[in-house]
């Protein structure tokens, strides 16, 4: 009679220990990433603390790590330095795992684009303040782009981060060549569509070595730049200034049929998220653009869905695996970690149709 009661305790704690485990959150079938751009190496950065609140897989910098806006190396260096002793970066970095693309600011210069000649030294300084690998593939060209695979059960996640310094072209001056819309009268124009077919954003290399990365075989690709891609040409900086490149973006997602793209981009010192319709699948914008600067306004976008957020904020990206068409939750949060807006698509609304 002892052995069948110490059976059946035996038996009752093992159903206990499976019933728990059944109840237990499955976060390994949940990817969260953040990121965020534009914060300054003058500002405490709280927003990170307020991060790591979130308990994000990654941390994403889209560029304007640091606004070093200098010739000077030494100067660049002790920049990122500052930023590198702050108590918040170290919260963040002890945290989660940090992936880096640059803008101009942390490139080196306002605007800056291949005619910036410390591209090479600042570089150098990029790979060392972000602890590039030595084996790393991003040291053996030119230009900071890199991808990043990561595997969850089936699923398989795609980082892109591009470089749209090293090798685009001149930005081309706002000279009142083109029809003004009544929408843009608010503000100066500084920037203007390139009309010739053979300037370049991304330059020849970075194009060739992106088509490779496109016919990887992935699930989501999330495609960092520091760049707008998704928003109308507003006079400012976007990909809009570079249209066919735009649409060689697009024509070569198509033809790769590349499943799963979201661009994650800053610059601009607010959040929105754009959405560009194609003939294959909506291709969403989702910007985070204020670690610590703000803006006084948000320029007119037709192709806006959600936002403007204009306080201090960060993006979030919620990948559920587990489900049998995985959810993608893309939110931002402000400094207050109040949830500014949430929007949510399913992964078979940014696939080809089989």
């Amino acid at each position: 009679m002892k052995n069948k009661t110490h059976l059946l305790y035996y038996f009752m704690m093992l159903v206990s220990v499976l019933s728990c485990k059944d109840h237990q959150p499955d976060t390994t079938h949940k990817t969260r990433i953040a990121f965020g751009s534009c914060g300054s190496e003058n500002h405490e950065l709280p927003i990170f603390n307020k991060v790591v609140e979130h308990q994000p897989d990654f941390f994403i910098f889209l560029g304007d790590n640091i606004y070093g806006d200098t010739k000077i190396m030494d100067t660049l260096r002790a920049k990122y330095q500052r930023l590198g002793n702050k108590p918040s970066y170290q919260n963040l970095k002890s945290n989660t795992q940090i992936l880096a693309t640059w803008d101009d600011h942390d490139y080196g210069w306002n605007d800056a684009g291949k005619e910036y000649e410390f591209k090479e030294e600042s570089k150098e300084i990029f790979m060392d303040f972000f602890e590039e690998p030595e084996a790393s593939l991003r040291k053996t060209h030119p230009g900071i782009y890199h991808s990043y695979t990561h595997e969850y059960g089936t699923r398989t996640l795609q980082i892109i981060l591009l470089d749209v310094r090293t090798f685009r072209d001149r930005l081309q001056p706002y000279q009142n060549e083109f029809e003004k819309d009544g929408r843009f009268h608010f503000y100066r124009q500084e920037y203007a569509p390139y009309t010739e077919a053979d300037s370049t954003l991304l330059g020849e290399e970075q194009w060739k070595w992106l088509k490779k990365q496109l016919l990887e075989p992935a699930d989501l690709r999330l495609i960092g730049s520091g760049t707008q891609f998704g928003i109308e040409w507003n006079g400012y900086e976007a990909w809009a200034n570079f249209p066919h490149e735009q649409q060689r973006m697009l024509s070569l997602i198509e033809q790769t049929k590349a499943d799963g793209v979201i661009f994650l981009t800053g610059d601009v010192h607010y959040s929105e998220i754009s959405k560009l319709d194609t003939n294959f699948y909506p291709i969403y914008d989702f910007t985070s653009s204020g670690l610590s600067s703000t803006w006084h306004f948000a320029t007119p976008n037709k192709n806006r869905i959600e936002g403007p957020i204009m306080d201090n904020h960060f993006g979030l990206l919620t990948i559920d695996w587990h489900k049998e068409d995985p959810k993608i939750i893309m939110e931002t949060w402000d400094i207050q970690d109040n949830q500014r807006f949430e929007f949510t698509v399913n992964l078979s609304d940014i696939s080809f149709k089989n």
